[in-house]
């Protein structure tokens, strides 16, 4: 396996992270208002559903932001390995979000399957931002995958045998 070599953390500037992770951020608030409008106006659960997980992804978004500043400030007397596990942490948030979000699908699903009767109000305007949410989606994950696949985390390497990746 061939170990990659550790960098200093000024040739791989934390502001990048916090500029992508902050860009996701405004992606997010902007779909995320979107979908709200047009799934109201709609009634669609589709688009609800699909806004709610924005809001997810919002929370998310803000949440990583966070924590990617606070994991890369340099270890100190009270964190003598840094602060790289709060990331762990918010991963952690971020999944107990996204199965509370799919409770509240799935019960409001068998509520309009079974308890209520919701007239659906197709438009183009729900076509519209669902495009442009698939749009931006791939771009801003595009933008986030660029940005985790760099060898940010083997700056702070403790034990060098653990600084290796598999080979691709």
């Amino acid at each position: 396996m061939p170990s990659l070599q550790a960098t200093s953390a000024a040739s791989i500037p934390a502001r990048e992270k916090q500029a992508v992770a902050l860009t996701s951020v405004f992606a997010a608030l902007l779909l995320t208002g979107m979908k709200i409008v047009v799934g109201v106006l709609t009634g669609s659960l589709g688009i609800l559903s699909e806004a709610a997980h924005s809001g997810l992804d919002l929370v998310a978004a803000v949440i990583t932001y966070f924590s990617v500043r606070v994991s890369d400030r340099p270890a100190d007397t009270a964190h003598p390995f840094g602060h790289g596990k709060v990331e762990h942490l918010s991963a952690f948030i971020e999944t107990a979000l996204l199965l509370i979000t799919c409770a509240w699908i799935i019960f409001e699903t068998v509520r309009r399957l079974f308890f209520r009767a919701v007239h659906v109000d197709p438009s183009v305007w729900a076509f519209a931002v669902m495009f442009i949410s698939i749009t931006i989606d791939t771009f801003r994950s595009r933008a986030l995958f660029r940005v985790a696949r760099k060898p940010w985390r083997l700056t702070r390497c403790t034990f060098p045998r653990m600084c290796t990746v598999p080979a691709l």
